[in-house]
């Protein structure tokens, strides 16, 4: 019964097989070969458009070089206030950005609200040179609070940052699993909202060691190759990395293994809505369930070997548990069995 993240299951065989056809023989090195070619238009196929991609080995790596590339001196970045750039990466954005600002920005449930938006950069005019100047706002899609930005949520947030000429960067760590849970194309919940440049992974979706950095405007590509140099982010046998988008983009298996995180997510929410000593949090819109259990309840559960996490009780759900309550976080993967989704319930 492992929720604790998505990180921790495997590489899905394919891709792992991809890996072991690729191992041997030669290949031009720092993304030339034939097969870094060949995923780049895969990814182009998938966009419906000419992208610039760019291999990376952490999401955190993705997520700062795109904050970076749209960095200003005196930079401002906006994102919702328990976004991953702002909460987990140990301020590697503002590090490769040389000292850019992340302002936090409110909204339930891990998103964004476009009207808070417009006020947090408001409070930076260009004309105030004490304050700083915004640079760029960022979305985390799917959110760390398992929900997912609709299309329209998107448009949005994209409107205010365009109104005031600031790029919008996708964290898409979960790309994957918001986008079915959306029922959406790639192109759709991207660049056709408004976005331009998206952290794509995939390794939290059965891939062993994959992230890419999609940018949409190709003007910006011959910068990024020097950021993401400069950030040791260049692997030299980037085969590797090929291959495993090389598989996980064939046949739909990265939305097939996405579809299958989600589903148990649901059916783990369904199990906890209908227990009697816990509840949802709040419905889960992609594969990242939250659920607020009696302590003494989750001390058992843990005692028979589930694996999950506590987690903080976000500004909008302050006060709403009691004392002998906690928040949880449960995640599920490709590699999730419906067994331990019901072994899991039928305990809380």
């Amino acid at each position: 019964m492992i929720f604790s993240s998505d990180n921790w299951a495997g590489a899905h065989p394919a891709i792992a097989e991809s890996l072991m056809t690729h191992a041997g023989g030669y290949a031009s090195a720092y993304g030339t070969s034939e097969l870094d070619r060949k995923v780049e238009k895969k990814f182009a196929e998938i966009f419906e458009r000419d992208v610039a991609v760019f291999f990376v080995a952490t999401g955190t790596a993705a997520n700062s070089l795109s904050l970076a590339s749209a960095n200003r001196a005196g930079g401002i970045a906006f994102g919702h206030r328990e976004a991953h750039v702002i909460a987990d990466e140990c301020g590697a954005p503002e590090f490769f950005a040389h000292g850019s600002r992340l302002r936090p920005v409110d909204g339930p449930r891990g998103k964004m609200d476009a009207a808070r938006l417009e006020v947090e950069i408001r409070r930076f005019p260009l004309d105030n040179v004490h304050g700083g100047q915004p640079a760029a706002v960022t979305l985390t899609q799917a959110t760390e609070s398992g929900t997912v930005y609709s299309l329209a949520e998107i448009d949005a947030i994209a409107t205010v940052a365009k109104a005031h000429k600031l790029p919008v960067h996708m964290d898409g760590a979960r790309f994957a699993n918001a986008l079915v849970g959306l029922g959406a194309t790639p192109a759709e919940m991207t660049w056709k909202r408004g976005v331009d440049l998206v952290s794509f992974g995939g390794t939290k979706n059965g891939c062993w060691c994959a992230e890419a950095l999609v940018l949409f405007d190709l003007s910006k590509a011959h910068e990024m190759h020097f950021l993401r140099k400069r950030a040791a982010q260049l692997f030299s046998k980037s085969r590797f990395i090929a291959a495993q988008f090389d598989a996980y983009l064939a046949g739909d298996l990265w939305l097939n293994l996405a579809r299958h995180a989600n589903a148990m997510a649901a059916r783990l929410a369904e199990g906890i809505a209908a227990s009697a000593t816990s509840r949802l949090a709040w419905q889960p819109d992609a594969n990242e369930v939250f659920a607020i259990i009696r302590k003494d309840v989750a001390a058992k559960l843990r005692q028979q070997g589930a694996v999950f996490y506590d987690w903080p009780v976000p500004h909008d759900l302050e006060g709403s548990l009691a004392g002998d309550e906690g928040l949880y976080r449960l995640v599920t993967s490709f590699a999730t069995k419906a067994d331990d989704v019901d072994r899991f319930t039928a305990g809380c």
